[in-house]
């Protein structure tokens, strides 16, 4: 049996399996480079059409490698930022983690339509999501997704809602594959934490200058660092990253944890009635939720259940194989793992269904919501890194491939100008991820967040079982939450964002509308303006990442010259300052 922890806050950890590396290679390419010193970290050079680095040496000093941008962290966001900022040749790419080998853990689901359209923007890149049994990393599909919301509100225990709406499963193996080329590796990890905006200790492991960035990194079991040169430095080593600062300075919610416990199991069908069922799971489709607690007994038993839920999450692969979640969506603080696997196999006993051998257990700890960045950075936060998880839901993947490929695009858009500006640079993608409008329909989810963390069992059936029923649009906007995603279009306008509302809380039962009614006046009084700017024009705009030249130690030129001019004119003062002078010349 393999044993997988899925830690979205370090990146995406994986099992210890092999992969293939990057392979294409061009020696004839090294000479254009400081020759590195460590040549046993590095995987062989891509093929370029870009001019030599700027850095191959700066002030007479020598580095181990240089590159343009270097990503620290190999999971998915990781691995799609360097491939699409590699691709075309332009830019040389590093990805630095000493785990690079490593499989990626979680089971990926994602809707199929949401998927597509992360297909088609990548292709549109230059960079081809191939593989799987269903092609574009697909191995799985199902063409309908049920829930089970029974046991509250009149809603028989044994009722099925059916989602026309279909849902994948992700071959983590040939989607690793397809996002690990156009880079270089090299396996060591950073060893610095920010102290400050743009400060770091310990001294000298991390310096930004003018024209890009030295950082010092650790290969597993050394102690004697190596020494990066780069342009861009890309963080996509997880929420609880050290070197991306969040901005908490002023109101906000801190995170909630998502926690789930996942077993691969293969099933003894040999007395089932119904091959085309798992108990009451219909093979043919996803299950995403089930919030039922008719498995529970005794007072304290069922009063912790209602306390804190959790819901199964049902996957049937193929055969007698199928993936089984018991996940609390969203607390602060997170729920055990323990209770979590405790949970999932008494439910699969109840339910009668006979696992034969578990052959994959994950555990899954994703932080949701939370501050964003600070402005002014020179490291750019990407997936976890920038709070880019859904506050409602814990849904990324789709959220991150998207958000890496606008965030890439302005990268290579600045780096490639004639006159190439890298605070722009980090700001430009900084605002990609993180616009004005995005911010306003992130703190939408936030809220939505926050109120689902608060309910109990009962809560959250009447919730979710209303959620559905308003049109795919809505609640399929609602939950992709991120540009370009499908029917996120949805949700792009405070003006949308309120008929959502409006819709879906006409759908919901009575005492779970009026919690929520609750929940709005105190969180828009107790939290700020957020909630309210997400859903009318009244607040304005949200700050904003653009690069804005600090202009206070210009000063007003014009004023400055017409001084300068009456002093040079004037018979009684005979000399000029010349702090003016020199002001005037910056």
């Amino acid at each position: 049996m393999k044993v997988y922890f899925s830690f979205l806050s370090v990146s995406f950890i994986a099992s210890s399996h092999g992969f293939v590396t990057p392979s294409s290679s061009n020696p004839s390419r090294t000479s254009t480079f400081h020759t590195p010193l460590r040549q046993s970290y590095l995987l062989p050079r891509l093929q370029s059409n870009r001019s030599p680095s700027l850095f191959a040496e700066v002030n007479g000093k020598s580095y181990d490698d240089t590159c343009d941008v270097l990503v620290l962290g190999s999971g998915p966001a990781g691995s799609a930022m360097a491939t699409l900022l590699g691709a075309g040749g332009d830019l040389d790419v590093i990805v630095a983690d000493q785990n690079f080998d490593t499989n990626w853990v979680p089971n990926y689901g994602v809707w199929k339509d949401e998927w597509e359209t992360v297909v088609e923007k990548y292709q549109a890149a230059g960079v081809e999501i191939t593989g799987g049994n269903e092609g574009t990393s697909i191995d799985r599909e199902w063409a309908v997704t049920d829930c089970y919301f029974g046991g509250s509100f009149d809603i028989p225990m044994e009722e099925r809602l059916r989602l026309d709406r279909p849902y994948c499963r992700v071959d983590r193996f040939a989607l690793k594959k397809a996002l690990s080329k156009h880079f270089r590796v090299v396996k060591a990890n950073h060893m610095s934490e920010a102290i400050g905006i743009n400060m770091y200790k310990p001294a000298g492991s991390l310096v930004h200058d003018e024209d890009g960035t030295t950082i010092q990194l650790i290969e597993k079991g050394s102690t004697t660092p190596i020494t990066i040169r780069t342009k861009i430095v890309v963080d996509t080593t997880g929420h609880e990253t050290k070197l991306v600062l969040k901005d908490t300075r002023g109101q906000y919610s801190p995170p909630g944890f998502q926690i789930a416990y996942g077993a691969l199991v293969e099933l003894d069908e040999s007395s089932s009635p119904d091959l085309s069922h798992v108990g009451p799971y219909d093979k043919e489709a996803m299950t995403l939720f089930d919030y039922r607690t008719d498995h529970f007994s005794g007072e304290q038993e069922v009063e912790q259940a209602t306390k804190v839920p959790t819901f199964m999450y049902a996957m049937p692969l193929k055969g007698n194989q199928v993936f089984f979640e018991e996940t609390s969506l969203v607390a602060r603080p997170a729920v055990s793992f323990q209770e979590c696997k405790d949970r999932c196999f008494k439910r699969l006993d109840y339910l009668g269904i006979k696992v034969d051998k578990v052959t994959e257990e994950e555990y899954c700890y994703i932080p949701m919501g939370g501050a964003l960045p600070m402005r002014d950075q020179r490291i750019l936060g990407v997936g976890g890194a920038s709070a880019m998880v859904h506050p409602s839901t814990g849904f990324h993947l789709c959220r991150a491939l998207m958000g890496s490929s606008d965030a890439a695009s302005a990268i290579k858009q600045e780096l490639g100008s004639s006159e190439p500006n890298i605070d722009r640079a980090v700001a430009s993608a900084y605002h990609a991820l993180w616009s004005p409008s995005n911010i306003r329909q992130r703190n939408f989810a936030v809220f939505g967040g926050e109120f689902l963390m608060k309910q109990n069992v009962v809560g959250l059936r009447g919730f979710f079982d209303g959620f559905f029923r308003v049109p795919l649009d809505l609640w399929g906007g609602f939950l992709a939450g991120w540009p370009g995603l499908a029917h996120n279009e949805s949700h792009e306008t405070w003006l949308r964002r309120l008929w959502f509302g409006l819709s879906f809380i006409v759908k919901i039962p009575l005492p779970v509308a009026l919690a929520m009614t609750g929940s709005i006046v105190k969180y828009t009084v107790t939290e700020g303006i957020d909630l309210a700017q997400s859903v009318t024009p009244i607040f304005g705009e949200p700050f904003s990442y653009e690069y804005k030249r600090n202009l206070d130690r210009i000063g007003d030129v014009a004023a400055k010259k017409e001084a300068l001019e009456m002093i040079k004119e004037s018979s009684i003062t005979e000399e000029v300052p010349v702090a003016l002078e020199e002001s005037i010349l910056r």
